[in-house]
């Protein structure tokens, strides 16, 4: 049978595994542009502009991500706390 230490630390395994992924992930570069904006931009005169539009686009993705991630860990530490609470 398993023990409550072995089933908290298989646990924290998944977690550091998945937090990799999660880390590994947000370092692949972002190069956001709609059909529009790509077309609106095309050519070698436009090559700043459309960096800015791309930083522009990338910057704006990062606040729901953002709210998201923040939410998530409000959600973690009740979890931890309430957990803390019942083993007291």
């Amino acid at each position: 049978m398993y023990t409550k230490n072995k089933i908290q630390k298989t646990n924290s395994k998944i977690q550091r595994l998945i937090l990799g992924i999660c880390v590994f992930l947000i370092g692949i570069s972002a190069n956001a542009q709609c059909a529009m904006c790509r077309a609106a931009l095309a050519g070698d005169s436009n090559i700043k502009k459309a960096e800015a539009v791309n930083d522009g686009i990338v910057f704006l993705m990062i606040i729901p991500y953002l709210l998201v991630a923040i939410i998530g860990f409000l959600i973690y530490k009740m979890y931890r706390s309430k957990k803390k609470k019942a083993e007291v």
